[in-house]
């Protein structure tokens, strides 16, 4: 029981990350360190009592083939029409139209070259965390771009004249790592955003 005038202690934002594949386990970390309580999303009865879902980067074709097999693409598309959901690297190519359609991109896989010509950048993000204590790191390896959008989709970084992170409604996608980098402010708008639809 509270005292009054005292200060209720914010509880701690539950959310998912889809845990079939890639570096969900580094995206777990971060977001826990942010405070979150984190369960890893396998099927579709892991969805259940979530404010918002991480799908990380990795293998998009296996990360399809796991979804495909655990009945999950419908559930994510009914899950993401109520709560945020964040997708980096491969989550974007998962999220988009021609995979999971979740959002109204088309992603070119791996459209800065393989591995050899991963490379970092600074990028003034314009969602309230690139220009609130400086560039962001982004960190793209094997990464996609945006080929393709829709009018309801807004391009909030590019590199090169090719979108690489962007919003539409509840969802966000960047091409990048930001749990490579260090790089905590995509996360953190992330829970805000899960605590501002009502996921605490």
């Amino acid at each position: 029981m509270s005292v009054a005038g005292e200060a209720t202690p914010e509880r701690a934002p539950r959310v998912g990350v889809l845990a079939l594949q890639g570096g969900f386990e580094a995206h777990r970390r971060m977001l826990e360190r942010l405070g979150a309580d984190v369960r890893d999303v396998r099927v579709p009865e892991h969805l259940a009592g979530l404010g918002g879902l991480v799908v990380p980067g990795g293998e998009s074709t296996t990360m399809m083939l796991g979804i495909e097999r655990e009945g999950l693409a419908g559930p994510l598309r009914a899950f993401a029409a109520e709560r945020p959901v964040f997708g980096t690297c491969a989550g974007l190519i998962v999220l988009d139209r021609e995979h999971v359609g979740i959002m109204d991109v088309r992603a070119e896989r791996n459209a800065f070259g393989r591995q050899t010509h991963s490379f970092e950048e600074d990028l003034d993000l314009d969602l309230g965390v690139g220009r609130d204590g400086g560039p962001v790191r982004a960190v793209f390896i094997r990464a996609p771009w945006i080929a393709e959008h829709g009018p309801g989709v807004e391009i909030l970084a590019s590199v090169a004249g090719h979108g690489v992170a962007a919003r539409e409604g509840h969802a966000l996608v960047v091409s990048f790592h930001p749990e490579l980098s260090g790089e905590t402010r995509l996360h953190e708008r992330f829970l805000r955003d899960v605590r501002a639809a009502g996921g605490d």
